[in-house]
């Protein structure tokens, strides 16, 4: 039997080192004259551990790492193909326990399988979802998609089968698909690793949704900095259209549905759909004014249901399990499990896809490690740029989305930063401001004008420049934009800076210059 060796070909393994390892590994192969298999998968997302390299033996996979090129050659001496013990030996990888702790359900084939091997995706439970959804009306997939309680999975939380059934209802002559994989938000990878590491996942999700709802064409709009991913999905969506699990009859049914890749520009304001929905037509990413709703008319003017890439994803283990399968897993309206991005300043950096319910102390503390520094947590932003700062008096918050919204949080697309107590706030307030005024599409005043007033405000403030002032101007800014913005771009702004103002007031009060001075 030929030894099968997996190394990541993830897009954050190779920002690690795994590309050299692969070389190293293959020219190691080649000098000891050893027939291997050698086999690029997603990462599994214990990015500590990366490169992480697999070996497939007659009792199971067995991990090591981070293994670098330097590695190499003693992992082969101490007989790393039959799971030699290694200085970089881990053992089972579903062992490990930053990974045994998990609830994989979307990400369940994640780093496990060839991305690009359809055959590898069935064997471990792929296309049984699209199977029974072909099998059933699309009332009846949208009411299981209601049922399981999925919501939307990008930053809103709208729940999906909701505007699954808006668009089944709506009469027209042609509807979309469309799958947002614009992922900008700071500290998230989540898509990523899905659409490199799982791409028929995706794909499968949205011939579900497309079914349901009676599209028959899709679109998946990636960020032009996920290269690897755009070219993962390409091959991904040829593969899955010359077996029929897309085309005019999808798994020999007489539903038709198909999709294409699409590439953004790389605006961040792309990640709004409406403003997502103007990139795809040819135009410049720019809000739009509802209603209507995209899911009356949306691209091209027509019934179009937007959604997340892990959204889309979760759909494939929904229509599998079923309803009460999926809904079993949470909390509250929060239901299923979902994809926290531990990143910034912390000792165990990765994916974690748990249940709903966990505590940010506990996903912070237990899980990420703490900081990387060794130094106190003082802040914690979740939801990405635009999330508010958590300090470690919340840090009994539940991670759902009624808990955060009730602290003035919000989580978005779970993306969680870690900061030590070197941080400081108002430097972190500041940002936050610039970020919107740069990234503002330029289509509203409070949005557009409010920022780069924000920054300015800010920056008098950390000259010490009449600081109760500027503070109930910058106050009274944050809430203009939070009200009158026309899209999450500016309304959203206001949480990191009024939470780091409330949480952390002693940053937003320097110490006056003469002062410092003596």
């Amino acid at each position: 039997m030929i030894p099968r060796i997996y190394i990541p070909g993830d897009s954050g393994a190779l920002a690690l080192g795994a590309e050299k390892v692969a070389k190293a590994v293959r020219a190691e192969l080649a000098e000891r004259g050893i027939e291997a298999k050698i086999v690029r998968n997603g990462s599994r997302g214990a990015y500590f551990l990366e490169p992480m390299v697999e070996v497939a033996t007659a009792t199971g996979r067995v991990a090591y790492g981070p293994v670098k090129p330097s590695d190499v050659k003693s992992l082969f001496d101490c007989g790393f193909l039959t799971g030699g013990h290694h200085k970089r030996w881990l053992g089972a990888p579903d062992k490990i326990p930053f990974l045994a702790r998990q609830t994989r359900l979307t990400f369940a084939r994640c780093g496990v399988t060839d991305p690009l091997s359809l055959d590898h995706y069935k064997a471990h439970g792929g296309l049984k979802g699209l199977q029974n959804a072909v099998a059933i009306t699309p009332a009846d997939i949208v009411k299981q998609v209601t049922e399981s309680g999925l919501r939307g999975r990008g930053g809103a939380g709208f729940p999906t089968g909701i505007k699954w059934k808006t668009v089944l209802d709506t009469s027209a002559d042609r509807k979309y698909i469309v799958c947002n994989a614009d992922e900008g938000d700071s500290g998230t990878f989540a898509d990523r690793m899905i659409m490199e590491g799982d791409p028929f996942v995706l794909i499968e999700g949205m011939a579900i949704a497309g079914i349901a709802t009676g599209a028959t064409k899709g679109f998946i709009y990636i960020r032009s900095e996920y290269p690897h991913a755009v070219a993962v999905m390409q091959k991904a969506v040829e593969i899955a259209r010359k077996v029929g699990v897309l085309g005019v009859n999808v798994l020999g049914s007489p539903n038709s549905f198909d999709m294409e890749v699409r590439v953004g520009a790389g605006a961040y304001v792309c990640g709004e759909e409406t403003a997502l929905l103007d990139s795809l037509e040819g135009k410049r990413g720019q809000v739009r004014a509802k209603p209507p709703l995209p899911a009356h008319k949306g691209l091209f003017g027509k019934p179009t249901v937007i959604n997340n890439v892990i959204s889309l994803a979760s759909v494939p283990v929904i229509m599998d399990k079923g309803a009460a399968f999926y809904k079993d897993f949470g909390t509250g309206r929060s239901r299923g499990t979902i994809p926290i991005q531990i990143a910034g300043n912390v000792k165990y950096p990765g994916l974690y896809e748990a249940a709903f319910g966990m505590t940010l102390g506990e996903i912070v503390d237990d899980i990420g490690g703490g900081t990387a520094t060794g130094r106190p947590v003082k802040a914690v932003q979740v939801g990405g740029p635009l999330g508010a700062y958590f300090p470690r008096a919340l840090f009994d918050t539940p991670f759902d989305y009624e808990a955060f919204a009730a602290k003035d949080g919000l989580i978005g697309h779970a993306g969680i930063v870690v900061f030590d107590d070197s941080a400081d706030m108002l430097k972190q307030a500041r940002f936050a401001m610039e970020f919107c005024a740069i990234e503002s599409c330029g289509k509203c005043t409070p949005c557009r004008i409010g920022s780069t007033r924000g920054v300015e405000v800010l920056d008098r403030l950390a000259q010490n420049v009449e600081p109760e002032k500027q503070i109930a101007l910058v106050t009274d800014l944050c809430n203009t934009m939070k009200f009158g913005s026309l899209c999450a771009l500016g309304g959203f702004t206001p949480y990191p800076v009024m939470s780091a103002l409330n949480h952390f007031p002693d940053d937003f009060r320097p110490t006056p210059v003469a002062e410092a001075a003596e």
